[in-house]
């Protein structure tokens, strides 16, 4: 039962390939595959001065430029973006059984003539899967119903529809990945004190209470809708296996200050489990061999778990 998992240490001229390499020194439970430069994660051995081990497999994706630290080249947009996608083919071949992805730089990807809005959506396209981003620590596990969108387009991102099927993938993840049995999911509402009854808004009473009831009624445990001020608590988080956000900033900024070190962002609903770091490409200190590898830690650890649980028979 030990998983392969594809490691992609992202953008080459942030603190990704550093991570990877202290990653690399370590023993886990798992075998980890690189898939990206090469050349890269030498230079960033040579910073660390750390050992690039001879055994560790590497799926070699060379860069056309190399990049000064900490100044992205738009020129390595597309090898960047092909580090994710054959690792996500090898996971979809069954080659590898979870991917565990590095910080990219978006507006490197974008600048290099990709559209590009994030590993992410990448690689729910490249699956022809919908998806559910959840981030997650030993604290508290959050998933969002909206991600990046402006928060005036957010109420009318609110549906049934919506509400329904990202509530059916947590539940089904909280089940296979994190071995939930029975999972019981708070959900926030979206106005202040969840609307109180329909005076700060009707969001709740038309839209998130009658999908709740409805799920109640197939053998769903949820709870709420949640004034969101209130629900993070920590005698009521005890009683949930998950929280369900409305937006970004509604439930992140909590998560972020219970434990940012070691939180980690999953993609829920792929056919194989994939975890990142929660954290970006941290260009200021790419070079300085100073970046913490706790969150690629995690990361790394969760998607053995999963990965694991997965293969169970």
């Amino acid at each position: 039962m030990r998983p392969r998992l594809a490691l992609v240490p992202g953008e080459p001229a942030g603190i990704g390939p550093e991570l990877v390499v202290r990653a690399l020194q370590r023993e886990w439970d798992a075998d980890l595959i690189v898939f990206g430069d090469g050349a890269s994660l030498q230079r960033a051995a040579a910073v660390l001065g750390y050992p690039l081990p001879r055994n560790v497999e590497i799926v070699d994706i060379p860069h056309p430029v190399v990049a000064a630290l900490g100044m992205p080249a738009p020129a390595n947009a597309a090898s960047v973006v092909e580090a994710l996608t054959r690792a996500a083919q090898a996971c979809l071949d069954g080659d590898c059984h979870g991917i565990v992805t590095g910080p990219v730089h978006k507006a490197a990807i974008n600048d290099g003539g990709i559209a590009f809005t994030g590993t992410t959506g990448l690689l729910a396209a490249h699956a022809g899967r919908e998806v559910v981003m959840m981030l997650a620590n030993d604290i508290v596990r959050v998933a969002l119903l909206t991600v990046h969108m402006p928060l005036r387009e957010v109420a009318d991102a609110i549906t049934a529809d919506a509400l329904e099927r990202t509530l059916r993938i947590v539940d089904a993840a909280l089940r296979r990945d994190f071995g939930v049995d029975a999972p019981t999911i708070a959900v926030l509402g979206l106005n202040p004190h969840a609307g109180e009854g329909g005076h700060l808004g009707r969001e709740e009473l038309d839209i998130i209470e009658p999908t709740l009831e409805r799920l109640r009624g197939e053998g769903m445990q949820l709870v709420g809708p949640l004034p969101a001020d209130t629900a993070f608590l920590p005698e009521k988080l005890r009683g949930f296996d998950a929280v369900l956000a409305m937006y970004h900033d509604q439930g992140l900024p909590v998560l972020k200050y219970s434990d940012f070190a070691n939180a980690v962002n999953i993609s829920l609903g792929l056919p194989y489990p994939r975890v990142a770091v929660d954290h970006g490409t941290a260009l200021d200190l790419a070079g300085k061999g100073v970046a913490d590898p706790a969150s690629l830690y995690a990361a790394i650890r969760t998607c053995a778990r999963f990965a694991r649980n997965r293969m169970q028979p």
